[in-house]
């Protein structure tokens, strides 16, 4: 992935075109520029976590561990696009699709269960989502050094109950 190597302001359509080996007239029939084309990978991705996640099945009492398990397994499944378009500074829409993910399968049940309002539900999802997010990011940045159910514990732990009794294996 050219992301990888360079900022997408940089990248042309040539260089793109030469690395996927389509001419121009072809990726123009797709795409109108290299933010097109970034934009509908984004898309394609959230599409397919949505799917992905509305396809599990968990039990009430275990469903934020599990989710968060399995966000994160697919996570690791597309492991150098979503570490690409994670850490993507010029763009953080995909940061952004990525949280709305997390607050439809996570928050709101969690916010449900434990009775908090609408206007503190707001505050209080962005902020874990926000910091699992980074949690996410920096896991990626170390090559996955610990397991998907090791970093859901962690992320669940801290967005149930702050850090205190946290244990990290």
């Amino acid at each position: 992935m050219l992301l990888k190597s360079k900022p997408l302001s940089s990248i042309t359509v040539k260089e793109i075109c030469n690395h996927a080996d389509v001419n121009r007239s072809t990726f123009y029939a797709h795409y109108t520029d290299p933010y097109d084309l970034l934009m509908k990978i984004e898309a394609e991705i959230i599409a397919d976590m949505n799917i992905y996640l509305s396809q599990q099945n968990f039990a009430e009492t275990e469903r934020a561990l599990q989710t968060t398990e399995k966000l994160l397994e697919y996570i690791v499944s597309k492991y150098d696009v979503c570490q690409t378009l994670l850490n993507e500074s010029e763009n953080t829409s995909f940061e952004q699709r990525v949280m709305d993910v997390a607050r439809k399968f996570l928050i709101n049940n969690w916010m449900d269960e434990n009775k908090i309002t609408a206007v503190d539900s707001a505050y209080i999802s962005t902020f874990i989502i926000s910091g699992s997010i980074h949690v996410i990011k920096h896991w990626l940045a170390n090559n996955m050094d610990k397991t998907p159910q090791q970093i859901a514990q962690i992320i669940n732990h801290i967005a149930n109950n702050g850090i205190r009794g946290i244990e990290i294996g």
